[in-house]
């Protein structure tokens, strides 16, 4: 009886304590907002660049190793950090040596799951290619044949009916009625 009472208050603690665990989004985007939102966007340069793609540019270890000491890469010559620098009128970002590996990752998190629900949310899309609206002309095609042979008609008549005015304008000396 007694273990049945242990597993089950183990149980319930590890329920409780899964609650009160952070979704990591959620704690990148409060770490976001609190360190990096004045200098950063997701979607647009800033005062620093903008993070959308950020892991793409970079690797993991090289952007928490910028932003625990951002200036001592800047000093050891790190080509990036340099380029960096030099992009954004030398405004070095501020260390942050205390933010962990876990909330680098929880930032990087956030600015994917950002990046995604931008792209979602975009008003238009790019569009594929594009097929022509020309379609050529096809021997089956009776509907052409039939229009164009139409208009055809038309413009015979109406050459029909100005030569036919012209003449009788002649013959009644100028005038048709």
């Amino acid at each position: 009886m007694n273990y049945k009472k242990l597993f089950l208050l183990i149980f319930v603690c590890s329920l409780a304590l899964r609650s009160f665990a952070a979704d990591p989004v959620e704690e990148g985007r409060q770490i976001f907002n609190a360190r990096c939102a004045s200098c950063h966007n997701v979607n647009k340069k800033l005062v620093g660049p903008a993070l959308a793609g950020v892991t793409d540019r970079r690797t993991v270890e090289w952007i928490e190793n910028f932003i625990h000491g951002s200036q001592k890469m800047i000093q050891a010559g790190d080509k990036d950090a340099l380029k960096l620098y030099n992009e954004f009128n030398q405004v070095a970002m501020p260390d942050h040596p205390d933010i962990t590996k876990e909330q680098v990752a929880a930032i990087l998190d956030f600015v994917k799951k950002e990046t995604e629900v931008i792209v979602a949310k975009a008003p238009f899309a790019r569009p594929g290619q594009l097929t022509p609206a020309y379609v050529p002309v096809e021997a089956s095609n009776w509907e052409f044949f039939l229009g164009y042979g139409g208009v055809v008609l038309l413009l015979i008549l109406v050459l029909l009916l100005a030569v036919q005015v012209k003449s009788t304008e002649r013959e009644n000396g100028g005038k048709f009625f």
